[in-house]
């Protein structure tokens, strides 16, 4: 099966995924040619895949639809400004990523808990048609959780959300992690 067809299947799953309480893609407007808003500028097929908790909360997507129509992601959140200090660690631009989500729909509510079995549904029904072969970066404990239940080698690195660390430090460990995979 070709990358591209691999691809195909894991966007038909992203969209075929549901659970009661959380919104999907499609119910905020955002159903697309890709898995996660965020592969519009972060798709590379053959690159690094990062691993994250997941894409964003609802309100969130609602309150910054014009900016995540375009590029999929919101630049000045911790979270993108840390990915921007590893791409320049790396020399690497996002187009040379490829970042998903391990839960595959909108939580309800910005820092929202996903209980580990929604996370692990989501990578069964979703997540695991991504890999494509790449030994994942697990951004944050919620994703190395998930991977390792399913045994699925990774390198563990902070999240760039976490409140530990300075962006710096988050960056670094990252850039590590990525050229550990």
């Amino acid at each position: 099966m070709s990358l591209a067809s691999s691809y195909a299947q894991a966007i038909a799953a992203r969209r075929a995924f549901q659970l009661p309480g959380y919104p999907s893609l499609a119910d905020e407007g955002y159903d697309g040619d890709y898995v996660s808003p965020i592969q519009m500028t972060s798709g590379s097929l053959t690159g690094p895949m990062l691993v994250s908790k997941d894409w964003l909360d609802a309100p969130s997507a609602r309150r910054h639809r014009d900016v995540l129509m375009k590029q999929g992601y919101l630049p000045e959140n911790p979270f993108n400004r840390v990915i921007d200090k590893v791409l320049k660690l790396l020399g690497l631009s996002r187009s040379d990523l490829y970042i998903t989500p391990v839960f595959h729909l909108l939580t309800p509510q910005r820092s929202s808990t996903i209980p580990p079995a929604h996370a692990r549904a989501s990578w069964e029904a979703v997540g695991q048609h991504e890999r494509l072969g790449r030994r994942p970066i697990a951004l944050g404990h919620d994703s190395a959780r998930v991977l390792k239940h399913f045994g699925v080698p990774h390198v563990q690195a902070p999240h760039p959300s976490a409140r530990t660390g300075t962006f710096d430090e988050k960056a670094a460990r990252i850039a590590e992690a990525v050229r550990a995979a």
